[in-house]
């Protein structure tokens, strides 16, 4: 509701109506003594007008008469973009990363993704947060492990052929849902393996729970989001999230992460349960982080590599 605000006289009193008032009083202007006299009498009544009229309205009863030495604040005249903190830059949380950060090649994307935070926010405002440590690439008609491979589109895949930050979301063993993110190129895309929780892990625990039968022992923190299944459950990522934008979503997002004491090492190993991709099972196209504990699965051999 807006305040009672007195309205205020024209600025310039009696000569408002004809222009300044400025002239009236420079002017010398001859009158008979009557006429003037009443004349003046009449623009001393004029002249009082205003100082009646800025005086403030009487408040109702019970309100609040606020001291004179009271400051009065002014409401704004314009209102600022009422926006969550986490999509511009504060301290706590950096700005959510957009388009241009997803408009790169596969194997550079899921490079590129290490470290990033993603940020899943539920429906009563609870936001969960995970590191990201573990991606494949996969690069689209040419890869034989890929859904697109051959150039193949169908409704299911169409999120990899959409430009790069779609998400594609689908369904395994008809109970699991995998999370990946299109680049650039047709029918490419990095699939998120694993992350390190950050924020909101109870209720993660709480989320992976309802997926569990038969076991009431709880989840340790690194087996929140240690697969690609694992991270979906704990942030609650379904069918519904298919196709949609990550670089402008509400509910999912991706921000950069906080830089560490030193470049992390990145293994280039073989991806994960393709095992009829012919000469792409091979293909060093999964990456992590060297010695995190939050990783699905470590290949030594890989790692000895990356030391060579």
């Amino acid at each position: 509701m807006e305040s009672a605000v007195p309205r205020r006289a024209p600025a310039g009193g009696v000569g408002s109506r004809f222009g300044s008032a400025a002239p009236f009083a420079r002017s010398k202007v001859w009158a008979p003594p009557e006429i003037a006299s009443e004349l003046s009498r009449k623009l001393g009544l004029k002249k009082q007008r205003p100082l009646v009229a800025e005086r403030p309205q009487s408040p109702p009863d019970g309100a609040h008469t606020p001291c004179p030495k009271e400051p009065r604040l002014e409401p704004p005249k314009t209102l600022a973009p009422q926006c969550s903190i986490y999509f511009s830059s504060s301290n706590s949380h950096p700005a959510r990363l957009g388009s241009d950060f997803f408009d790169q090649p596969a194997v550079a994307l899921a490079q590129a993704f290490l470290g990033q935070v993603l940020v899943r926010r539920l429906s009563d405002g609870t936001e969960l947060r995970g590191r990201i440590v573990e991606t494949e690439a996969y690069l689209g008609p040419e890869d034989e492990a890929a859904h697109s491979r051959g150039g193949r589109q169908t409704p299911r895949n169409r999120g990899m052929f959409m430009k790069p930050g779609t998400l594609y979301v689908y369904l395994i063993y008809g109970m699991y849902f995998c999370m990946n993110v299109s680049s650039q190129g047709d029918g490419a895309c990095v699939l998120l393996r694993a992350l390190e929780p950050l924020g909101g892990l109870e209720t993660m625990r709480q989320l992976r729970s309802t997926h569990r039968k038969g076991s009431a022992r709880a989840l340790k923190d690194r087996e929140l989001c240690s697969g690609p299944s694992k991270l979906c459950q704990a942030l609650a990522i379904n069918k519904s999230f298919d196709q949609r934008d990550l670089a402008k979503d509400q509910a999912v997002w991706l921000e950069q992460g906080p830089p560490g004491p030193r470049e992390p090492a990145v293994v280039a190993a073989a991806r994960v349960g393709i095992g009829s991709a012919g000469e792409w099972v091979h293909k060093p196209l999964r990456f992590y982080i060297q010695g995190s504990p939050w990783v699905s699965v470590v290949d030594r051999v890989a790692e000895r590599g990356t030391q060579a």
